[in-house]
């Protein structure tokens, strides 16, 4: 009889995570090397990084690490070349380096909006870039979009940001379409409220109490809770393994329910 973790086997593979020094990136570095996959996380923050694939490594995972600004298309292709020099191969990249700015359009300076763009959406054209052609020479492999339930619906006083996992969403949907044919799916996870990094930096921009912004980040939602990294981290198992095998072009909201 099959075993349950049989279908989310990842053996052999290896897994490229953007943002994977902390949050739900590292999260999700840690489910994958439970299942079996070389893990490499990339991030700014190197002392960070190099911390979390040391934690990886000391539960009995292979993960490695290496500095990368994903708004910088060349360190993206020396980074993603350097993984295919040392493995062979990319099976699995996982797109989830992001930022936020809480302002509207009329506070934000072209320097924010050009971060929170640059960060999220052209970090994940520039990885899918040149990891493309390394995934198409071994037959195929699994782009996951981080995405967010406000590039579904609009949210207040984060123009950037919606704007930009808005794109992230359209631009899933037409990588799928293109590199369909390659034997690649590319799907998206669309987080609600995650305890993170991310959503207690949200607290300080907005001048918010942490711990009752946290509380208010739960309320309306029929689970009644935040999310953790982890449940967005199981998320992206299913997109990475053989079980979503005919899934692609997919937007998967995992947010309590906030959206229903």
């Amino acid at each position: 009889m099959l075993h349950t973790n049989d279908l989310f086997k990842l053996e052999g593979k290896v897994a490229l995570i953007t943002g994977g020094a902390s949050g739900i990136g590292f999260a999700t570095a840690k489910r994958l090397a439970e299942f079996g996959a070389n893990v490499m996380l990339l991030d700014i923050n190197e002392e960070l990084g190099e911390t979390a694939a040391r934690r990886i490594q000391d539960l009995g995972g292979a993960a490695r690490f290496f500095k990368c600004n994903v708004v910088s298309q060349e360190e993206c292709r020396q980074v993603t070349e350097a993984i295919e020099e040392a493995y062979g191969r990319i099976d699995i990249l996982f797109n989830n380096a992001g930022v936020i700015r809480r302002k509207t359009v009329v506070e934000l300076e072209e320097q924010d909006w050009d971060l929170v763009i640059n960060v999220s959406l052209k970090g994940a054209y520039n990885l899918s870039k040149y990891v493309i052609p390394i995934m198409t020479k071994s037959g195929g492999g699994s782009i996951i979009n981080t995405g967010s339930g406000w590039g579904i619906k609009g949210g207040d006083k984060a123009a950037a940001y919606c704007a930009a996992k808005a794109g992230v969403v359209n631009l899933t949907r037409a990588m799928a379409i293109d590199h369909g044919p390659e034997n690649i799916r590319v799907n998206c996870v669309s987080p609600g409220d995650t305890d993170t990094p991310l959503l207690r930096e949200e607290a300080r921009q907005l001048n918010k109490e942490e711990s009752a912004f946290l509380v208010s980040s739960a309320q309306g939602r029929p689970l009644e809770r935040l999310g953790t990294p982890q449940d967005i981290a199981n998320a992206v198992l299913f997109f990475a393994s053989d079980l979503s095998a005919w899934v692609t072009g997919s937007v998967l909201v995992v947010d309590g329910g906030g959206l229903a």
